[in-house]
């Protein structure tokens, strides 16, 4: 599997001539300072799609039925506003890069969502991976971690990757009440009790079926894999890194006392635990941006725990020297017609959306890209959900144009249509 190799690095092999063999060129590949450092990541997905022009693309001077109930206010970086509504993150403007005129043509929750989680659109005959999968294939974490975790279920999943590149799934967190590692799901929903009695009977089968190797995967029905998940969740350093028990009052109050800021607390001590990826998916049922009515007052309700917990994840990394080491966005699936509805709400809206992004080598304190005066769509060409993937990737010291290669053979450009947003770097 040609995991770490780009199309442009194998153009350069068939450049170089001389007898060069793919095999010597990998040794010298190996031999050369890695030019990018190897980095953890958080994707908060805001699922539903939040209206971009309520929260990061106001239009205070377009007519009142598309410009809405909400003012801009100024942030910490001179000619940034942002909604009023945000004033937390409106302080830390410095700390992240906004990205407006995203724009594709899936106004579709489940297929946009699949667009957004991959860096793809949807296919009928392959089924891409999720952001975390592609990091748990090329980043490992230590033997007794998982590589990715997904708080709350996992949308679309590991893809042409195999299963093996599959998150541990974590239940979100409540505020004030413990959360145990107990709450983690294997695969097909086994508790980790369950599971360690299948291990028992497990080990019975390989002490009575040892030395007949050729019976292994019939008789067992349970791969290895399994096994190395019940090691993970199971090990003191994953319990630990799950104990938000072991975090103080005004810490655990600082995100809020709500599942988001939970959440995003317990991604946080996964990062510093040696997690390679976390998804945060906050699904519709708890915290719903899928505003086709009420729009005003449910983002009342929606913006102030996006607002305090994002601050507070920001805050948190860059004091424990974390932010520059950890890529981060935040982002849903679309964004929201620009004229408000008879229902006081807004509708789906693909061709024009926003994201967040920080840490790495990300230029914070910056607005990328314009919309219209009615935040419709965007200025010039904009910029598709394949881009955003492609610069989160570059962020993660992962080349978007690496090539994989499915259980047939058959080779796969990571991200085949979008290319890095230069202005990001």
């Amino acid at each position: 599997m040609m995991s770490r190799i780009s199309r442009r690095e194998m153009l350069k092999v068939g450049a170089l001539g001389c007898g060069l063999t793919l095999s010597n060129y990998l040794r010298l590949h190996a031999a050369e300072p890695a030019l990018t450092q190897k980095r953890s990541a958080i994707f908060i997905f805001l699922e539903g799609a939040p209206s971009h022009q309520d929260t990061f693309d106001l239009k205070p001077d377009a007519p009142v039925d598309v410009r809405g109930e909400f003012r801009p206010i100024s942030t910490n970086v001179s000619g940034i506003q942002i909604c009023e509504h945000l004033p937390q993150l409106a302080q830390r403007a410095d700390k992240y890069a906004i990205l407006r005129g995203i724009t594709h043509n899936v106004a579709d929750h489940g297929l946009a969502k699949k667009y957004l989680l991959t860096g793809n659109k949807a296919s009928q005959t392959l089924t891409y991976p999720e952001y975390g999968s592609v990091v748990s294939h090329e980043y490992p974490s230590s033997q007794d971690l998982p590589s990715y975790v997904s708080i709350d279920e996992s949308f679309v999943g590991p893809g042409y990757l195999g299963s093996r590149f599959s998150p541990l799934t974590a239940n979100k967190p409540k505020h004030g009440v413990p959360y145990s590692v107990r709450g983690i799901s294997l695969e097909d929903g086994l508790s980790v009790d369950q599971y360690a009695s299948q291990k028992a009977l497990l080990d019975d089968l390989d002490n009575a079926f040892r030395g007949y190797e050729s019976l292994d995967d019939p008789i067992r029905g349970m791969d290895r894999f399994k096994e190395q998940a019940y090691d993970i969740i199971s090990s003191p350093a994953t319990r630990r890194a799950f104990d938000l028990t072991q975090e103080k009052p005004t810490e655990s109050d600082r995100f809020g006392k709500h599942e988001f800021g939970q959440s995003l607390l317990l991604a946080s001590r996964l990062i510093e635990a040696g997690v390679h990826f976390v998804t945060v998916r906050l699904r519709p049922a708890d915290f719903d941006f899928d505003t086709h009515s009420e729009n005003f007052p449910r983002l009342r309700s929606l913006l102030p725990p996006f607002d305090r917990g994002l601050s507070a994840l920001l805050d948190r990394l860059e004091e424990r020297g974390l932010l520059t080491s950890t890529a981060i966005l935040a982002a849903g699936e679309f964004g929201r017609t620009p004229k408000i509805n008879g229902d006081g709400g807004r509708d789906h809206w693909a061709r024009a959306m926003c994201a967040l992004m920080a840490g790495g080598d990300i230029q914070t304190g910056q607005v990328i890209g314009t919309t219209d005066a009615i935040a419709a769509e965007p200025i010039s060409d904009g910029f598709s959900p394949d881009d955003l993937a492609a610069s989160f990737f570059s962020n993660l010291g992962i080349p978007p144009d690496t090539v994989f290669e499915s259980n047939t053979g058959r080779p796969i450009t990571l991200v085949a249509q979008g290319k890095p947003i230069q202005q990001l770097f």
